[in-house]
């Protein structure tokens, strides 16, 4: 078992794909190993040491890929995304304590501006023309004094910052034995072997695309394909030219895939998968099973999240439960009370306990206080999500306890709603949401978008939804949009929703 970043790639063959890209040679498993060997003594020669964070703002594609995993064999990586604007790089930087940021040659975007407001050493990643995928030289100003030393399994590796939906967000380290824990549990609950290769259209300063894609591939000495990020319109068009066998994606990335795949029918055929993943929020089981029709090759759904290193369940290679988030996968998994300190059976809070996850957030001692506790010999960490077990071990999640709406003290779960219409013959992507209230609290409330061609009014909607649901979980309010807002990891987010649609209260 690895317990660092640099263990994770080092006994793979010298010769074997690791880091591809559209019309870029491969890089190998032993130019890897010799890019990371040279990126340690880069950042040794300019000062920065094993404890040291240095910020990584690149656009998505194998640069990005591999300064991420170059850079936490020698230091704490902190990637941030590409597209905030100068404040924000200005609170994240401050935030992490950042020595340090890595910017593209000559980019001097607001990522840029951030860095030199601050005083913050800027390192340029410089591409030799016609190099392999990936391969890059790190330039900076030389130290007085050269840093040494190289991290071991209790160093932080990774930081990332929690979405901060309703809060200040929380700062998650991610050990280098957290890391790499999850990877190694990610490969063998999806039985990765040399043979594999991922598609990666995920971001990669999110921690799905970074563990689940990249450091899970590598880790089996599998082989990634770094694309420029996702984009419906060209998908078909890696897939064929990567010929990967599976891809890892969220929902409304394989829902876009989904309305394009007809038309692309022969790259489906002439590119058979292996299996598909999805995780990072609830694949909706129509989804689940028209993906399975379409690409021929099972949907193997997984829940993770960032205080996890990623992956907490998975649904199994042999057997996948539409609606199911899937078994255990790696940390041990159980149901909390909501509210004592204590495990139960039935529906609660899923608790998670392994070497995956964070030893906690940094300088929060109120959120660790809320969500750690022990019990029964393990330390355990309060997800936020509300599930429970079936008789065969597969975990269904009614929702994040803060999105269960609470219509009058009547609790509804916004993921029951979703699958319920999405039955609906015109409705192509649904999301069920808490409306205030001025007398309930709260009221149901669903955005959704309608399939190309069809028609329905809200009217016919919320009669679908009455015909199947109790009369206190049918949305009194049903909006009609183009497009569903979505998160930077192209999630959509329930949260603060009726705020940004502009929705005033009911009556």
């Amino acid at each position: 078992m690895a317990d660092t970043m640099k263990a994770l790639i080092a006994t793979h063959p010298e010769t074997a794909p690791a880091i591809g890209a559209p019309d870029r040679p491969w890089l190998s498993y032993g130019g890897l190993r010799a890019l990371s060997e040279q990126t340690m003594h880069s950042l040794r020669a300019m000062g920065i040491g094993p404890s040291d964070r240095v910020a990584i703002v690149l656009p998505n594609g194998p640069e990005m890929a591999t300064t991420f995993v170059c850079i936490a064999q020698a230091a704490v990586t902190a990637p941030l995304n590409p597209s905030y604007r100068e404040d924000e790089y200005a609170f994240y930087l401050e935030d992490l304590k950042a020595r340090a940021i890595v910017l593209a040659d000559g980019e001097e975007g607001p990522a840029y501006a951030a860095a030199k407001r601050l005083g913050i050493a800027i390192l340029r990643v410089h591409v030799p023309e016609g190099a392999e995928a990936g391969v890059f030289a790190l330039q900076g100003d030389a130290a007085d004094t050269p840093a040494s030393g190289e991290p071991a399994a209790d160093d932080v590796a990774l930081i990332l910052h929690t979405s901060g939906t309703t809060s200040r967000p929380k700062i998650v380290p991610l050990l280098q034995s957290n890391v790499a824990a999850s990877a190694e549990n990610i490969a063998a609950s999806l039985d990765l072997t040399a043979k594999d290769r991922c598609l990666n259209v995920m971001p990669l300063f999110h921690i799905h695309g970074l563990v689940a894609a990249v450091s899970a591939s590598l880790s089996a000495g599998a082989s990634v394909f770094c694309t420029a990020g996702f984009n419906a319109m060209n998908f078909f068009a890696m897939l064929k030219e990567a010929r990967p066998t599976w891809y890892t994606a969220v929902p409304t990335m394989h829902q876009a895939i989904l309305t394009r795949a007809k038309r692309n029918a022969d790259v489906i055929a002439d590119v058979p998968l292996r299996f598909l993943r999805s995780s990072s929020a609830s694949l909706p089981a129509q989804v689940m099973q028209e993906l399975n029709k379409t690409f021929g090759a099972p949907v193997i759904e997984a829940y993770g999240m960032t205080e996890a290193a990623h992956q907490m369940c998975c649904n199994r290679m042999d057997l996948q439960k539409p609606g199911s988030v899937g078994v255990a996968a790696g940390p041990l998994v159980r149901i909390a009370h909501e509210t004592e300190n204590q495990l139960v059976d039935g529906t609660g809070e899923v608790c998670i306990s392994g070497p995956n996850v964070t030893p906690g957030y940094e300088s929060n001692p109120e959120a660790n206080t809320k969500n750690f506790f022990e019990a029964d010999g393990h330390r355990w960490f309060r997800t936020g999500d509300q599930g429970a077990f079936d008789k065969d071990g597969f975990l269904h999640l009614t929702g994040r306890l803060k999105e269960i709406i609470n219509r009058g003290g009547e609790k509804v779960s916004p993921l029951e709603v979703d699958g319920v219409l999405l039955d609906h013959p015109a409705i192509a992507q649904v999301v069920t949401f808490a409306l205030p209230h001025p007398k309930l609290g709260e009221e149901v409330a669903a955005a959704v978008v309608l399939k190309d061609g069809s028609e329905a009014t809200e009217r016919d909607i919320r009669d679908f939804a009455l015909e199947r649901l109790a009369d206190f979980k049918a949305p009194r309010k049903v909006i009609i949009l183009d497009e569903i807002p979505k998160g930077a990891t192209g999630k959509m987010q329930r949260i603060g929703l009726a705020e940004k649609l502009g929705l005033v209260e009911t009556t």
